[in-house]
């Protein structure tokens, strides 16, 4: 394996087997740390997003999260484009959106400020490995050259890695919660 494509994929390859072993072991609620932390920033516009395949679920968070500020979830617009966030309600109208995550039957887009990114594996320097889109990393850009937004990635302790294959256009993230703990980096 030479080049960083090849790299990615061999990693993106293993991470995807310890995320679906790790939620295939889940015993009950996974997002009680991931609660507790929104709870610290009450009023906030949150940015979730609808869990597909073994990704960890932030619903039970999220739902917590929207009795006291709005919660959105990403519509992907279009490749190479930043995602835009469409706001949510449990028990909402939805429809089916790209790659299988559900979105919101109306468009009602705003802004967030924080967003709990979804992931493949993340390091503890806070190195975040998606899946392969860029779609995070343009929007965590353009969302922070415009001011400032928290970004909290979400899984599974599992999906740790070391050495992670980054590049200069990855956005770090600020926050990394997972079943177990919280991991925290200060750069918010």
């Amino acid at each position: 394996m030479s080049s960083l494509a090849d790299i990615k994929a061999a990693a993106r390859k293993a991470a995807f087997a310890r995320r679906k072993a790790a939620h295939d072991a889940r015993t009950g609620a996974s997002a009680g740390y991931l609660s507790e932390v929104l709870a610290g920033y009450r009023g906030a516009t949150v940015a979730g997003y609808m869990p597909i395949r073994t990704e960890i679920d932030p619903l039970p968070a999220m739902a917590e999260a929207a009795a006291h500020g709005p919660v959105c979830v990403p519509v992907i617009m279009g490749e190479g484009q930043a995602l835009k966030f469409s706001r949510w309600t449990p028990g909402g109208a939805m429809k089916d959106g790209p790659f299988g995550a559900r979105i919101p039957a109306a468009d009602d887009f705003i802004t967030p400020e924080i967003l709990i990114v979804p992931l493949v594996a993340f390091d503890r320097a806070g190195g975040r490995l998606g899946y392969g889109g860029g779609f995070y990393d343009r929007t965590l850009e353009g969302l922070r050259a415009a001011g400032s937004a928290l970004a909290i990635g979400f899984a599974y302790a599992a999906q740790e890695a070391e050495n992670l294959p980054l590049e200069p256009t990855d956005q770090p993230l600020d926050m990394i919660v997972t079943e177990r703990d919280i991991i925290e980096f200060g750069r918010a």
